[in-house]
């Protein structure tokens, strides 16, 4: 049956616009020329407005695997400042229990998942899959950061990617606190999430290629001893974490959405949100036959992260600019209080603009 709406792209982003536009009463077609389970390393950490997101999709987390934290943590070997989540549930979660969630929730809501396909090439009518051409009204790009439908489409990143790169490993070990703590080094981030009641996923963000957990252990002492003989439950695995966003996430009957439209730095965690409410919109604009409401709801949805991931980075490009940030906040603990409310969805969308960030900058410029 020839497919309203073809996804290219069956990671969490694809599956989540096929089950939007099939709650619209698309006919949906997901094709990936990878086979499940699909697991990309990040810090599993899932913020308010994707749970919330999720269940606007169908999938209820309340109940499921996973384990909520509250908050969180920002430390390094002067400073320590904390903030509690005001407003609704986040959790920690598996990226390979999300992604079989997704998959159930797809087939029930009838979209056909083609994986293990051989995409060839694509026109704006549809794409040729497994030798076969299938036609479709609207054509979704889901391929993450390096998308054949966004080069396909024109519409490449506005300027060069801003890369860094991201490990990560699972431990056996009790969650000491229900919050997300993010741990300063020397230009580099270790994350520990909680992701079960006996298990913690620990996220390493690094310039540099080369370093690896095990070695960058030597910069947090403080993780290191809590984890001081527990067992390893995954196997180190890594990946890029870029900075960039496509030009335009519209031309035609082509839309992007998740990585392939817009990619920010991991240590922001907003990957996820991001995705899972463009899908959302991307659903709406589906049935209003427009696809330039999307255009508008995607730059309004991705804002606020990119300015947050900007701040982040930033901190990250000086130790001597990091430790007096964290110690303003640490003094001012209700301005990272805010920050935190902006980042986690509770605040006004322009609550975090380029001011905001200037004004933070001039602060710390005269801590």
């Amino acid at each position: 049956m020839r497919p309203d709406v073809l996804v290219v792209g069956g990671g969490p982003a694809g599956l989540a616009a096929a089950i939007a536009a099939s709650l619209k009463n698309f006919r949906v077609t997901v094709v990936d020329s990878r086979k499940p389970p699909i697991n990309k390393p990040c810090g599993e950490g899932l913020l308010p407005q994707a749970v919330a997101a999720l269940r606007q999709l169908g999938i209820d987390l309340d109940s499921g695997p996973g384990f909520p934290f509250e908050g969180f943590r920002f430390t390094d070997e002067t400073s320590s400042v904390s903030a509690r989540i005001p407003n609704g549930h986040a959790l920690g979660l598996r990226r390979t229990a999300l992604h079989q969630l997704l998959i159930d929730r797809a087939i029930e809501t009838g979209v056909s998942l083609e994986w293990g396909a051989r995409i060839s090439r694509f026109d704006s009518h549809g794409a040729c899959v497994n030798g076969r051409f299938i036609p479709c009204k609207w054509l979704i790009g889901a391929d993450g950061q390096h998308s054949s439908v966004r080069q396909f489409a024109g519409l490449g990143s506005r300027r060069p990617d801003r890369s860094r790169f991201g490990f990560r490993r699972h431990y056996a070990v009790a969650p000491w606190t229900n919050f997300v703590e993010v741990h300063w080094g020397k230009r580099s981030q270790m994350v520990v999430t909680p992701t079960g009641a006996g298990e913690i996923c620990v996220s390493l963000f690094v310039d540099d290629s080369r370093l690896r957990m095990d070695r960058a252990f030597d910069q947090f002492p403080a993780i290191a001893a809590r984890l001081r003989g527990a067992q390893p439950l995954s196997s180190e695995a890594g990946a890029v974490a870029s900075f960039s966003r496509a030009r335009a996430v519209v031309r035609g009957s082509v839309a992007l959405v998740g990585d392939s439209s817009c990619t920010v730095d991991s240590i922001s965690g907003q990957g996820l949100s991001l995705a899972f409410q463009q899908a959302i919109e991307l659903a709406e604009a589906l049935a209003a036959g427009d696809l330039r409401e999307y255009e508008v709801a995607h730059r309004r949805i991705t804002g606020p992260a990119v300015r947050m991931t900007q701040l982040l980075l930033w901190m990250n490009s000086s130790v001597a600019l990091r430790r007096r940030v964290l110690r303003l906040f640490a003094a001012n603990p209700g301005l990272f209080a805010k920050l935190i409310s902006v980042h986690t969805g509770d605040s006004a969308s322009d609550a975090l603009g380029a001011s905001a960030i200037f004004n933070l900058g001039w602060r710390v410029l005269w801590a």
